[in-house]
């Protein structure tokens, strides 16, 4: 036997077995993409409320109060 098989055969046997992954760091993934999707969708559903619904309203009765203190006869 050559000193190059013996070299291969040395290898082979130090090479480490490939370790499964736990199945819950699997489920604990699925859990963080799930989450961070859903986060994703509710924060962005809610930032369309405040722009389109809220703020207008808030924008109309700023303005209303800034008519009224027009109104007002100065002292």
């Amino acid at each position: 036997m050559s000193s190059a098989e013996s070299e291969d055969a040395f290898l082979a046997a130090a090479a480490p077995k490939k370790a499964r992954r736990s199945p819950l760091r699997r489920i604990l993934l699925a859990l963080v993409t799930q989450y961070a999707i859903i986060a994703t969708v509710v924060g962005l559903s809610v930032a369309a409320t405040l722009h389109y619904v809220v703020t207008p309203k808030v924008a109309a009765q700023f303005e209303a109060i800034e008519a009224a203190f027009k109104r007002v006869p100065p002292r």
